[in-house]
């Protein structure tokens, strides 16, 4: 258990430095590319390539990282004014169906990675599946993410957002509301 949650610890900073790396390259390109295209009237070739690296990085990395925080969309309109049991069978139900869905676009992005074998950008003749690749990984780190908001659901009384992040309405104090 102690050897999971090490790891559990590490994905998660490693996580954490993809993503602000991909958010800091994006700022560099485009604002260098601003600047040299207005300064200089010279345009980077390669800037929109890496631009958009970084931008299929940071959206296919973040959706583990949403979920290992609990930044998620959610539906906390009909989430929140629901009774306590049907909320706990909602926040047990929904992470595992999000969980199969991600582990099937997981599956369909890398059969797509595969189909793009060959093709390199024209800029800087990557290969495109460094593109593409990131999105099996993220779907697939997101519906580990979700199975283990399932699994503390599954665990515990009260109602868990995310395996770090506990609902703000606890059994507790659903009750407290009910009796005043």
């Amino acid at each position: 258990m102690k050897l999971l949650k090490s790891l559990d610890k590490g994905l998660s900073r490693l996580e954490e430095f993809i993503l602000s790396f991909a958010i800091l390259t994006i700022t560099v390109m485009v604002a260098g590319n601003a600047i040299s295209r207005n300064f200089f009237s010279n345009s980077w070739a390669f800037a929109e390539e890496i631009s958009e690296l970084s931008l299929y990085v940071a959206t296919f990395m973040g959706i583990s990282y949403v979920a290992r925080k609990g930044r998620h969309i959610t539906m906390s309109a009909l989430f929140d004014n629901v009774p306590f049991a049907f909320r706990k069978t909602l926040a047990t139900a929904i992470p595992f169906i999000t969980a199969f869905i991600l582990f099937a676009m997981a599956y369909f992005s890398y059969e797509y990675v595969q189909s793009t074998s060959g093709r390199v950008t024209s800029a800087l003749r990557i290969p495109y599946y460094w593109m593409n690749i990131w999105a099996p990984i993220g779907f697939a780190l997101g519906g580990i993410q979700f199975l283990r908001n399932f699994w503390v659901n599954v665990r515990n009384k009260d109602v868990y957002l995310a395996a770090e992040r506990k609902d703000y309405h606890s059994e507790e104090e659903v009750e407290q509301q009910s009796s005043t």
